[in-house]
């Protein structure tokens, strides 16, 4: 109650103990799970805890879309999980059941790259205790354990060749969305229009101008968070 209490129906402002709250308590629990599973558990079990993991992300996301069909105010306009964290923690639990490497090649720029800035600047348009806050925040950092799981217990790594795989992977996603957006009237993935609430877009000019940005920008930002991996693997080299 200590910590619920300043938090309950207070409008979400970034930097307000609503947007801290959940990132301080997604780092105690994904650091503690990561910790428990790679260091007291045996293959088999981590396996089925990282199934555990993607099967809570994909039901958190199928509970809530189902919960606003029941509403009857289903708006495929805006509520379809075609957001790009939200399309992933739909379908979160085919990766963590079969372990295809060429899944957690992409999505581990996808999730860095995207969810951590869905982390650092939320766009939550209904704060605590809305079901959708809830969903949000398991979603996103949901996917971060995941995909630190998958690298740091099942020691899966990217190579240089991952980096292009997953550029090329998203800019498919991006244009099966732009044609979504058009025949909807939609704006998945902000694609025809910034996020009323503050983000990094806020800094890259208007429409278009900050679609074609974040192009000019991608493969360095995914080539950046490729290079501890690199640098890692040259170590790794050297001392054996």
């Amino acid at each position: 109650m200590f910590f619920i209490h300043p938090i309950y129906n207070q409008e979400f402002i970034i930097g307000s103990l609503q947007h801290i709250l959940p990132i301080t308590l997604g780092i105690f629990l994904g650091t503690a799970i990561i910790y428990f599973a790679k260091n007291r558990c045996q293959l088999k079990r981590q396996q089925q805890l990282f199934n555990g993991l993607g099967i809570f992300v994909s039901l958190s996301t199928v509970f809530y879309h189902l919960h606003l069909v029941s509403k009857g105010n289903y708006n495929v306009i805006t509520d379809l999980p075609l957001f790009i964290c939200s399309f992933i923690s739909l379908f979160i639990f085919v990766f963590t059941y079969y372990r295809k490497y060429w899944i957690y090649e992409i999505l581990l720029f996808w999730i860095i790259a995207g969810t951590t800035h869905g982390v650092i600047t939320p766009d939550i348009p209904n704060a605590f205790p809305d079901l959708d806050f809830f969903r949000y925040w398991i979603v996103h950092l949901g996917l971060i354990i995941i995909i630190l799981y998958a690298t740091v217990v099942l020691k899966m790594r990217p190579t240089l060749k991952s980096v292009f795989k997953s550029f090329l992977a998203l800019q498919l996603y991006m244009a099966i969305l732009f044609r979504i957006n058009a025949l909807l009237g939609s704006n998945y993935s902000y694609l025809n229009e910034k996020p009323v609430s503050a983000s990094i877009l806020d800094y890259l000019g208007g429409w278009p101008s900050y679609i074609f940005v974040i192009e000019v920008l991608l493969i360095p930002y995914f080539l950046l968070i490729y290079f501890p991996f690199y640098i890692s693997e040259k170590v790794k080299k050297k001392t054996t």
